[in-house]
């Protein structure tokens, strides 16, 4: 503890753009850091950034922000890559493969000349991919490295059926799978409103629930990504306090549930291949994937999402 009664915990986060700097100024105003270092090869802007955020009210929070380089990733708690290329609008997730793999290596490369300890967060896209080669390239225990997957698409799932209800957010329950893409798969199996399941919760209140209404919604959580973009350019807040969400889980030893990317080792029958599912996270990043029971045609369409990544993951094999 310092001073101040907050955990010494280190924060490094790679890429300065507008999601790396939005999770920065994130992570500064819940104060789940005493320090967060920017690292990016644009040193400038990098500066400025980190600048931009300290000289915020004093009152709002006590964490150091600071540029800096690989070297400062030493002793980290968390370090957070968000580098790479956004997407332009047209492009999906998996149009950035090449390019951003690309810049990954580089990170790594760079990474590992300094790495002592800490859990790694892949906020990168195509994040599954990503996930996928950090696992190889740092080669460090299953669930150290884990990418934030599907904890946005589940975060604007839950946004989308409580408007469509009426209620906060808060009394919904509802999970994306699979890929951070085009194959998520929306689990309307699980989804309830304060522990009740949607369908009974919805003909209680006599409000419409049919396959119309939910592929409605599913089509629009598919799809946010590329209309925020097209709307803006860019999108960065929405994943920038779905970062705090777990960075707090790794920073507090807070456990949470979230559905999030790592590396399968065997669960529900798949291996080798980086996806989403709930998740158990803690200090240690990804401590258990859970194995939930969906209907079958929502496993019918993981396994989907599961052959498409491995299609994939085996080209860059």
């Amino acid at each position: 503890m310092d001073e101040f009664g907050m955990l010494r915990r280190k924060v490094a986060i790679i890429g300065a753009g507008y999601v790396g700097s939005s999770i920065a100024y994130a992570l500064t105003i819940r104060q789940l850091a005493r320090e967060i270092i920017l690292i990016d090869i644009n040193e400038q802007k990098t500066e400025g950034e980190a600048l931009d955020i300290q000289h915020g009210i004093p009152d709002m929070g006590i964490s150091s922000v600071r540029a800096g380089s690989y070297a400062d990733c030493s002793g980290c708690d968390l370090i957070i890559i968000t580098a790479g290329r956004n997407r332009k609008p047209g492009e999906t997730r998996l149009d950035l493969i090449e390019a951003n793999s690309a810049i990954l290596k580089d990170v790594t490369d760079q990474l590992n000349k300094y790495y002592t300890k800490g859990v790694i967060m892949i906020v990168s896209n195509p994040v599954d991919v990503l996930v996928y080669q950090c696992s190889r390239w740092m080669d460090l225990p299953n669930g150290m490295v884990f990418g934030t997957g599907c904890i946005l698409d589940s975060s604007r799932m839950t946004r989308l059926i409580a408007d469509y209800t009426r209620l906060n957010t808060e009394v919904v329950k509802a999970n994306v799978v699979g890929e951070h893409g085009d194959a998520q798969i929306p689990i309307w199996s699980r989804v309830s409103i304060a522990g009740v399941p949607i369908e009974e919760y919805c003909e209680n209140v006599h409000l419409d629930w049919n396959q119309q209404v939910r592929d409605r919604i599913s089509n629009k959580v598919r799809t946010m990504g590329a209309t925020i973009i097209k709307d803006k350019g860019r999108t960065h807040y929405g994943i920038a306090t779905c970062v705090c969400y777990l960075a707090q889980a790794v920073l507090n030893q807070r456990l949470t549930i979230a559905p999030v990317s790592t590396v399968f080792q065997g669960e529900y029958g798949i291996k080798d291949v980086s996806l989403s599912v709930p998740s158990i996270i803690g200090v240690n990043g990804v401590q258990q994937r859970l194995e939930e029971r969906w209907a079958e045609d929502e496993f019918q369409a993981f396994r989907r999402s599961a052959a498409k990544m491995d299609q994939v993951l085996r080209k860059l094999r």
